[in-house]
């Protein structure tokens, strides 16, 4: 457990030095629908995903939200459930934390970088997940 955490530790440092910060100015980008686009491992190894069958939507205001899975269809709408994760974003250490609680666990991401059409987050593992905004298939009929 003891070099989980200095491994995560590590990482932690290495991402602030590498990344501009992202400021709670940045973070309206947040809202909206996001795939993701790439998961780095602590490894080093990585995964690219080119087809998601679920989305997340996020909404956020006034440092709270929520995070809901969307399964987008090829008619622009979405399925969905009554499901979500509600989040608070939080300052610490120079850095913007997700944290997140429900009835079963809780658990933070550092915000990373945040743009209008992409943003990164680390979590406690040291997992980074790039994600990238969502532009859906809309096939007419």
């Amino acid at each position: 457990m003891r070099r989980r955490l200095i491994l995560f530790l590590g990482i932690m440092i290495f991402c602030m030095g590498c990344s501009r910060s992202v400021s709670k100015e940045d973070l309206d980008h947040l809202n909206g629908y996001w795939e993701i686009a790439k998961v780095t491992f602590p490894d080093g190894n990585t995964k690219e995903y080119t087809v998601n069958t679920s989305v997340d939507f996020i909404m956020l205001e006034d440092l709270k939200g929520y995070r809901k899975k969307m399964q987008p269809n090829l008619t622009g709408t979405y399925r969905t459930s009554d499901d979500a994760e509600a989040f608070t974003i939080k300052e610490e250490g120079g850095a913007l934390w997700i944290n997140y609680k429900s009835e079963l666990s809780e658990w933070s991401e550092r915000l990373e970088r945040l743009e209008q059409n992409a943003f990164s987050v680390t979590n406690e593992e040291g997992i980074r997940y790039d994600y990238k905004r969502f532009q859906p298939i809309s096939i007419k009929q």
